[in-house]
């Protein structure tokens, strides 16, 4: 018996359609921070911009990052 995972052709069209649909909401999310980080001034931005920048190529921290990374106001 092996324990290796399915390969992604190997799977149901569900969860192939879930996977695509998660990695692609994944992908926007990530691509709007980047947006934001690039165009917001530093000091609208909790911290300094390049940690930021080096977190946000994971989707949970780019919503970290937009909910509380960001400074609004003044």
């Amino acid at each position: 018996m092996s324990n290796r995972k399915p390969r992604f052709r190997e799977r149901s069209p569900a969860a192939q359609a879930a996977i695509a649909g998660i990695t692609a909401v994944s992908l926007v999310i990530v691509a709007y921070a980047e947006r934001d980080l690039h165009r917001r001034p530093a000091s609208q931005v909790r911290g300094k911009k390049l940690p930021w920048r080096i977190a946000c190529t994971n989707a949970l921290p780019a919503v970290i990052y937009l909910r509380w990374g960001r400074r609004t106001g003044s």
